[in-house]
Parts: C-alpha cells; structure tokens; sequence
C-alpha cells in the first residue's frame, strides 16, 4: 500500500450532504442500529422502513401482528407488519404497509428481489444465508434512498426487474460463479463463509474483497443496462470506460493470464477494473457505493468530515467529467474531497489497531473523473 498522501483532500468549501442517515435512536433515547428489530434497553419493537430510510419504534396496532410508528398522531400513522422472512434464517427487521399486505403482499421490497434462496434443512446455510441477506439489504436500503429503480424481476418488472439467486457449488456439479445476467445476479453462497472468502481474496491477490462489496459490483452490471446501454450516456462511457463491444470473454481470458498492466493504477480503480470497460465500470460503481454509504454513516454519527485535521490540497472542478454541470460539480467535490481525508484517517487508526488498512486504494484524476461520471448518472436517474 502506497502510504503517501496524493494533493487530495480534507477542506472543502461545500459540506457534504449525506444521502441518508445512518444512526438511528429509539422511542427512549438509545441508539439504535439498521439489523436491529427491538431495543435492548427499553425492549420497544423496531422496524427498517425503507421509505423514510430509518429504523423506527413500533406501537401494536389494533389488529393482531399490525404496527404503527411509535408516537404518531391517532389515525394519522401508516400501519406496517414485518416482512415475512422476519421468522426465517434471514432475520429480516423491514416493514411493509399494511395497505399492501392486505393485498397478499407478504415480503419486503428487498426480500421480493429474491428468485432462489439456499437449501435451509442444512444449518450452514441458514448462517450463510442470514449473512448474505444483511449485505444485500444494506445495499437495497441505499439504492431506495438513492432513488434508483429497484423492482423484482419476480412478479413486478419481468423484463427490466432485478432479482438474486444465492447458490451453493454441489459435489460433482460446476462450481457457482458470482455474476450477473439481464437482471438476475448469481451470489455464491460460500462468499459469505469468511474463511473462504479470505483465500479466495489472497489467492487473487486482491486488497479488498467483502460480500457486501459482491453485491455492489454485480449490481453496476445491472444498472449499465438499466442507465447507461441505448442512451445518451454510452458514448461518453464510451470515451472514459472504452468500448465495451470489445469480446468479454477473450479479455477476461487475457487478464487472468497476462495480470493487469503495470500502470493500471493510473487509469482503474482495481486491478480488476483493467480487465474491461465493463468491469471497470463495475468496480467504480461499487466504489462509488463505498463511498457514499460510508461518509453517510460517517456524518450521521456526528462527523464533521470538512475538519479531519490533515493539511492536503483539494481536488478541483478539473478532475470533474463535466465542469460546466454546476449543480452536480461542488457535491461530488465536497464528497470526494472529504472521503480522502476520512479514509487516511481511517487508515492510521487500522494500523492502530495492528489491522490492514481500512481504505487500502489511492484515487487517481482518471478514476476520480470516472467516479464523477457515475455520480452524474445516478442524479439523472434521480431527476
């Protein structure tokens, strides 16, 4: 890891806005966290509504297993019951109105996203399983608040939905590779097995590999084909990306046997990135994820990310993709500016702790302007 400081960032002259909080407190005044369905001080049952991005206490309602927020005016409060996969492995805490469940709606927005889920007669799975759908909740829960289409491919958008299948390799079968085809994304379960993951992480040589990561780079693949393919984004992909009509298979073919070019740190995110114009995009959306959802969390719990006391120079509007698209420039700027000095201090307090590195990349101009592009696209899909 390259410990030196490039002229990056932690003054911004605009604040951050996050996109939404992160810190969450009961009816009594303790904290509260995203997982959690009750609160371990005063025992008030809790509930993830995804529209509102917050966790709030529930009062019963007048039906049996009907909520209603915790101090609402009488007859003004939206009544909620849990998603069904609140009693299953997945210990799902997300809330669904009660006006769709008495349509026959019985899973939450992100449990609808799944198409097959893991054999549960076997023990493993299910701790598998409940990890996996922690992670992809946490990213369904950012992508409602980024306000990007999220819609199952199960029962309501078939043919530019979304949907997972988690799968497990079997004895005498092909191994479950992790990917993304049309809308359905393939998550092999053993990614969320620690061990496994770890040395899968060395034997490719990768500084960072995270299940939650998983879903954000296979979830970029989902939303080229929903933002950027047939609009006017592709020939400005295009030109920052390279021309993702290049073969897949013969690329991916070349990087796993040649290694990605000694440069790729100029021009890419991640070695990987190098492999193709779609996996760079991948990999710098997911980036992007990273980004956003941790100085969101950074900032709802209170810190001030334009005061991390290292003395860098910030990044200008002339690492931006567009310069002239004002609204969208100082926003990205303050928070790319303040995420490098939030993750240089992150990373001394890692090594405080005798651990890697938390943030082990450094931000090229190249993919800052990537990162810029990305973050256009989302506020177009937004607007």
């Amino acid at each position: 890891m390259n410990d030196t400081l490039q002229a990056q960032p932690t003054q911004s002259p605009h604040a951050y806005e996050p996109v939404s909080s992160r810190a969450y407190r009961c009816r009594c005044g303790r904290p509260v966290f995203f997982r959690n369905s009750v609160c371990l001080a005063c025992q008030t049952p809790l509930g993830y509504e995804p529209t509102q991005a917050r966790v709030i206490p529930l009062d019963p309602g007048q039906e049996a297993n009907v909520f209603v927020a915790a101090n609402a005016p009488q007859g003004q409060a939206e009544q909620y019951v849990r998603c069904a996969n609140f009693a299953s492995a997945a210990e799902c805490n997300w809330l669904i109105p009660q006006s769709q469940a008495a349509n026959g709606v019985t899973l939450c927005q992100a449990c609808r996203l799944n198409r097959t889920i893991p054999d549960l007669s076997n023990p493993e799975n299910q701790e598998l399983w409940r990890r996996t759908e922690t992670a992809k909740r946490r990213l369904v829960s950012q992508l409602i608040a980024l306000k990007l289409p999220v819609a199952s491919k199960v029962g309501e958008d078939p043919e530019r939905g979304l949907a997972y299948d988690f799968l497990r390799s079997q004895p005498a079968e092909p191994h479950v590779l992790t990917g993304h085809d049309c809308g359905l994304i393939t998550i092999n379960l053993e990614e969320a097995d620690d061990p496994t993951r770890e040395r899968t992480r060395k034997s490719m040589g990768e500084p960072y590999r995270t299940l939650l990561g998983h879903f954000r780079h296979e979830v970029g693949h989902y939303y080229w084909d929903r933002l950027v393919d047939h609009t006017n984004w592709l020939e400005p992909y295009r030109a920052l990306f390279g021309d993702e009509r290049q073969d897949y298979d013969e690329a991916v073919k070349a990087h796993y046997q040649n290694g990605a070019p000694l440069d790729w740190g100029v021009h890419f995110v991640s070695a990987y990135a190098s492999t193709h114009p779609w996996e760079d995009w991948a990999e710098t959306w997911a980036h992007y994820l990273h980004m956003v959802d941790t100085a969101d969390t950074a900032a709802s719990f209170g810190i001030d990310l334009t005061q991390i006391g290292l003395e860098t120079e910030p990044f200008g509007a002339d690492v931006l993709w567009k310069a002239d698209l004002g609204e969208e420039g100082p926003p990205f700027l303050a928070l790319l500016n303040d995420w490098v000095g939030l993750t240089a201090v992150m990373n001394e307090m890692s090594r405080s702790m005798g651990q890697p590195d938390f943030y082990p990349f450094v931000l090229s101009r190249e993919v800052v302007t990537k990162l810029h592009f990305i973050h256009c696209v989302i506020h177009g899909a937004r607007s």
